[in-house]
């Protein structure tokens, strides 16, 4: 009889979840459709000089490719492009030589960056590569970050508006060939973007930056108070975008899409870099990261089948759910941000969806998260080590 009575609150709960992810499922997809507006009237002749701050450390998948698409830009201002290593022994050093060698017309320097200002590596690289910086505008972005011809034209010209602050971009995942890959590559188009979609709706425009790209002025990074305040934060780009808008500036998020390349994880480092990434949410954003609970229609639906032992309603609710994940899915994942993988792997969503949940919750067990090899416990969004 007790039993008989979990199983029935189990399946009435899981059932009200399993719609509430239906429900976001749409929601997102009107988000987009709100994205996909036409954006606002930017200046093309706006080319100011540029400084591309690269902060590398060690070698990620297509690297070469990835810094090679900087030095073809359809760009009609001058750029530089600086990279920060904290040793020249790092083996990025090399892949650095490498695209001096191919691009010999183009500005390319490296910045020694010996000092350890914080525990946030990259951010204690940029502290220490802005003094080498000639110009006045600068565009931040990863080692593994791959970018179209118009990249730098395209996130420049909003600046043209003296009020907008920073642009940042979306961005997909180019897997390699592991089951860990391919779930992280898959949650980035079809998890992570629709999510920002949603806060970017309902907050009416967007209040942080992404690390696909973060584009901002000298003033309005003296504005935000500099980078030496984020040598600390685990989420330094959306803190840097979140002290950008809070210093009075706007941010802008491009229709320029760019891509990233996913490592080739084992699932036990799929599974702790999603713990990383959730737990920085958990500390960023704390109310944010409770709501996804309403974001894992597929795994509560899946739930409730099991508690309801496979009732024709809940196959129905369980129809539903997959039909409106699938929508989201290929109406954002593919028609935003054209990730052509997600046609491929569509059929790992149920998975995926299932372990993120059980992620979610493993995100509330501890502060502790794992980060380039070493162990740090978050305080309030900062890094103590442990």
């Amino acid at each position: 009889m007790l039993a008989r009575t979990i199983a029935e609150i189990v399946e009435y709960v899981t059932s009200l979840l399993a719609l509430a992810g239906c429900g976001y499922s749409l929601f997102a997809l009107w988000a987009a459709r709100s994205f996909l507006a036409p954006e606002p009237d930017v200046r093309g002749d706006f080319c100011p000089a540029v400084t591309i701050l690269k902060p590398v450390k060690g070698l990620d998948p297509a690297m070469d490719e990835a810094f090679a698409s900087h030095c073809r830009q359809d760009y009609a201002g001058e750029y530089e492009i600086l990279f920060g290593v904290s040793s020249l022994d790092d083996p990025a050093v090399a892949a650095i030589e490498r695209l001096q060698t191919a691009f010999p017309e183009q500005a390319i320097r490296i910045v020694l960056c010996p000092e350890t200002l914080g525990p946030n590596g990259k951010l204690s690289n940029l502290v220490q590569m802005l003094p080498h910086a000639q110009y006045d505008y600068f565009v931040l972005n990863d080692s593994d970050i791959a970018v179209g011809p118009k990249y730098l034209a395209r996130m420049m010209a909003p600046m043209a508006d003296a009020r907008v602050g920073l642009v940042t971009a979306p961005y997909r995942g180019r897997s390699e060939a592991s089951f860990g890959s391919r779930l992280e590559a898959l949650g980035i188009s079809t998890d992570f973007f629709p999510g920002v979609l949603v806060a970017r709706y309902i907050e009416k425009g967007i209040r942080f930056g992404l690390g696909s790209t973060l584009a901002f002025s000298r003033l309005s990074l003296v504005s935000a108070g500099g980078f030496e305040p984020l040598v600390t934060q685990l989420a330094d780009d959306y803190e840097l975008g979140a002290r950008i808008a809070k210093a009075g500036f706007r941010v802008h998020l491009s229709h320029e899409v760019v891509e990233t390349s996913v490592q080739k994880y084992r699932f036990a480092d799929f599974a702790a870099h999603q713990l990383r990434w959730g737990r920085t949410v958990r500390a960023s954003r704390p109310g944010g990261y409770f709501g996804l609970m309403a974001t894992y229609g597929l795994a509560w639906a899946t739930l409730n089948l099991i508690a309801s032992a496979g009732n024709p309603v809940s196959l129905a609710l369980f129809s539903l759910v997959f039909l409106t994940r699938m929508g989201m899915a290929l109406g954002i994942g593919v028609g935003i941000l054209g990730d052509r993988q997600v046609m491929r792997y569509l059929w790992m969503l149920w998975p995926r969806d299932v372990i993120a949940l059980g992620l979610w919750a493993w995100g509330y067990a501890s502060d502790t998260v794992v980060w380039r090899g070493e162990r740090f416990r978050l305080n309030k969004g900062e890094l103590v080590k442990e």
